[in-house]
């Protein structure tokens, strides 16, 4: 397979690499670069349909909120793969509470990207 045929391939998985980059930064400008204006995010809580939140200006509100309200949130991604415009990230969130209190949980992501952005994101936690 050709090079050029192998980027275009892989570009869904890398663009997801590049905004779980910046995400573990607590970055929420570099992870707005990496979405469509017309992006759907799919969160997983609450339970059991989680919430849709829609359109840039509102998942970067989502993301200002959820870094101040947990700021230690990491995301370790276990497993990742993907094929042209698709990518499916398995992955373990970890935080701390405002008193220090550690915790996990795991879930899955399927991603959709068009024109070399994230344009849907669902999100999926064990539990």
């Amino acid at each position: 397979m050709s090079p050029a045929r192998m980027s275009r391939i892989e570009s869904a998985t890398r663009i997801v690499l590049d905004f779980y980059a910046a995400f573990n930064h607590h970055d929420v400008a570099g992870m707005m670069r990496l979405i469509s204006d017309d992006c759907i995010f799919e969160t997983a809580t609450p339970i059991p349909d989680g919430t849709v939140v829609a359109g840039k200006e509102a998942i970067t509100r989502f993301w200002q909120d959820f870094f101040r309200e947990s700021p230690k949130a990491h995301i370790e991604i276990e497993d990742i793969f993907g094929l042209g415009l698709r990518c499916i990230m398995r992955w373990k969130y970890e935080w701390a509470d405002t008193a220090g209190k550690k915790g996990h949980v795991r879930g899955a992501d399927l991603f959709q990207v068009r024109n070399g952005s994230i344009c849907e994101r669902l999100s999926y936690v064990k539990g």
